[in-house]
């Protein structure tokens, strides 16, 4: 109970014990470096040493391939600074009680001291040297070399083996989870020898410390003994020297355990069975080979002189395993043979192979792939779901989901915006910069690379983050690369609203709508309308720019003139009037004097003629083309004097005038006469064939 309540009161009830193992484990050897241990926690700790260092290395020997045990790098670390300290906790033990006794320092130490070298100093000295150069000389410093060449060949062949991933992918043979799989494999896998040429540091600095801890401990304890204990020096030789090298011993051989396990864990090859079943497998598949050492073996058994029964003996076992595996070759040989399977025929082509287009697309550079990351401060996944919301509650509908994939024909910063499979818009983003757009009242200069909004063509700045205030205080607009990203893909998908709008989002649109006014699609739409006329409608207003939020008043709207016409365009007209006080305050905002671009009336007159007329004979290239350009240049001029651009025309003209005016002058929007509310009033700033 007192536990719960501790860990409630840090925040750590809900915590798994297993997360928390490892911050007890830190505090422990912090623990034991500062506080003086007692001789049985000392054996209790030493125990646990050599046993961690033995259960590392039967989970190296038995690990199918390296990054199977990914964690090993930091369990060298953990068990290396556990030596050490284990180490600080004994030396400390020996020089305040090693007086008293060789069981001063427990009796793990006094055992290794007696047992393994017998009590002899002089052996134990040589037996730690060659321990230390085993360990440092060969076994550190191969698996050592082994990483950084490893780490090296990863890191170059990671391109290729990318590559590789999304020609599988494109090919179809694997899947976006597999792909995504596959890639992580490939960057822990160069994450993964980095860190073990890394780790290795601390086995050479861990052989060094423990050289001199071992020399310190015993001239210090030496001189200790005879001086502060009184102590003849062969009783100070006999306590304090045995108990430094049986204290080093105990390290040096769990140390000597981790070194082995490392080599063993870089130095293997291939990813199907473990170390030992690769080893007896691929040592007994030739006979020969043992019945070869076999003889060499019986001929040196002979020779006078030499430990016969040894040789022979163990010649007779290699010859014994040779004439085994010969036996049971000769047997599989013997056995009828399987029928030959018929081979696989590559699967035969069916419809999943056919894989629907995409409606929206973003397709992404390799240096923008860290953007999607979750959790990432720059989430553009999540900006993206944000995008989505912002454009359903201010169009009307709720758009497709956006496909999200990496494109290694892009250069390594840019990013395409794709609709039904083609490009519509591209651009370029810098991770882990900010964009710096002038709104218009900036004029201090930045460094950094000049660009243009990609959303608006407004003038910006890629400029380092360092200089986000700056660019704030200079009166810059600054943002992320997600930002610019997700802002670029919203206006695309304003610019495109009509054809993000299929048959599927007009019937999720409906369902929707049922769901809050059941009776209100019922009658008409299908019945009064059909469905493909009441989509082409939507359509119709969404590529003008009008939002199909206010549902109802369409609907209404077609319930009534639906009776008497179902031409798409002549319903859109009494929509868009029904509309009119939407779309003029979407213009010009709340308002009640609107300024407008007109025609002069002899040149609306020859337009209307043009345009209107039943026969279709359309107006003359020469005058579109002066219509066109004198179009742009009124928006343009109404746009410096502050007001919106819109040209107010006829009602009959205005459906074609505004697609023939709609690529020279996007921002130009054109209004019947029945769409201006009769609470608005009208002034004419812009005369277009005529003085304004």
């Amino acid at each position: 109970m007192n536990l719960k309540k501790t860990l409630d009161q840090f925040g750590l009830r809900d915590v798994p014990l297993a997360t928390l193992a490892l911050p007890f484990l830190i505090l422990m050897i912090l623990v034991m470096m500062i506080l003086p241990l007692p001789p049985f926690l000392l054996d209790l700790l030493f125990t646990f040493n050599i046993a961690v260092s033995l259960v590392v290395l039967m989970v190296a020997v038995f690990t199918v391939k390296p990054l199977d045990f990914s964690s090993f790098p930091v369990i060298l670390m953990i068990t290396t600074i556990m030596r050490l300290s284990l180490n600080v906790a004994s030396t400390r033990a020996i020089l305040m009680n090693g007086h008293e006794g060789t069981g001063a320092a427990g009796k793990v130490i006094e055992a290794f001291g007696h047992v393994i070298i017998g009590g002899n100093f002089f052996v134990g000295i040589i037996l730690f040297a060659i321990l230390m150069v085993i360990n440092f000389a060969v076994i550190t410093k191969g698996a050592g070399r082994i990483a950084e060449v490893g780490a090296r060949f990863a890191l170059d062949a990671m391109p290729g083996k990318q590559m590789a991933i999304d020609a599988d992918l494109n090919a179809g043979l694997i899947d976006e989870k597999e792909a995504r799989k596959r890639r992580t494999e490939v960057s822990q896998e160069a994450d993964f020898y980095g860190s073990m040429d890394g780790a290795s540091k601390y086995v050479r600095g861990d052989a060094i410390a423990a050289i001199l801890i071992l020399f310190i401990t015993m001239i210090g304890g030496f001189a200790y003994g005879v001086v502060a204990h009184d102590m003849s020096m062969a009783d100070a030789a006999n306590n304090y020297v045995l108990l430094s090298i049986g204290d080093a011993l105990v390290a040096s051989v769990p140390s000597l355990v981790i070194s082995i396990a490392a080599g063993l864990i870089v130095s293997r090859v291939g990813d199907s069975e473990d170390i030992g079943g690769q080893l007896i497998k691929q040592m007994s598949v030739a006979p020969k080979a043992l019945g070869i050492s076999a003889g060499c073996l019986a001929i040196l058994g002979i020779v006078p002189g030499m430990p016969h029964f040894v040789f022979l003996l163990l010649a007779a076992v290699l010859g014994y395993g040779a004439w085994y595996l010969k036996q049971r070759a000769l047997k599989q040989q013997a056995q009828p043979a399987k029928a030959e399977e018929p081979v696989a025929k590559p699967n035969e082509a069916s419809w999943d192979d056919a894989a629907p287009v995409d409606v929206l697309g973003l397709e992404l550079g390799y240096r923008l792939i860290n953007l999607i990351e979750k959790g990432s401060e720059t989430d553009l996944l999540g900006r993206i779901k944000g995008v989505r919301r912002k454009f359903a509650q201010e169009v009307g509908f709720l758009p497709p989901s956006v496909h999200v994939k990496d494109n290694l024909d892009l250069r390594p910063g840019s990013y395409r915006i794709m609709l039904k499979g083609v490009a519509v818009a591209d651009a370029e983003a810098f991770p882990g910069m900010h964009l710096a757009i002038n709104p218009g009242g900036a004029t201090q200069s930045l460094p950094g690379t000049p660009t243009s909004d990609p959303a608006f063509g407004l003038p910006a700045i890629w400029i380092e983050e360092s200089m986000r205030e700056t660019a704030h205080a200079a009166g810059y607009t600054v943002v992320d690369a997600s930002t610019v990203v997700a802002t670029h893909l919203h206006h695309v998908m304003q610019t495109h609203a009509s054809k993000l709008l299929g048959r599927q989002e007009v019937q999720q649109l409906m369902d929707h709508v049922n769901k809050y006014a059941p009776k209100l699609l019922e009658d008409v739409i299908g019945k009064t309308v059909p469905l493909a006329a009441f989509q082409k409608v939507l359509q119709n207003l969404l590529e003008e720019g009008v939002h199909i939020r206010d549902l109802r008043t369409i609907v209404e709207t077609l319930a009534e003139h639906g009776t008497r016409t179902q031409d798409p365009a002549d319903l859109t007209a009494q929509v868009r009037a029904s509309l009119a006080p939407a779309i003029v305050q979407t213009i010009y905002g709340r308002t009640q004097d609107l300024s407008v671009i007109a025609f002069e009336p002899g040149l609306e007159r020859v337009v209307v003629q043009g345009l209107a007329s039943e026969q279709g004979a359309g107006i003359e290239p020469g005058l579109a083309d002066t219509l066109v350009k004198a179009a742009g240049n009124a928006a343009n001029a109404q746009e410096e004097r502050g007001h919106p651009a819109c040209l107010l025309v006829p009602d009959r003209v205005r459906m074609p005038l505004a697609r023939m005016l709609k690529r020279a002058a996007p921002r130009l929007r054109v209004l019947g006469h029945s769409e201006i509310p009769d609470s608005h009033s009208i002034s004419v700033g812009y005369l277009i064939g005529g003085a304004a």
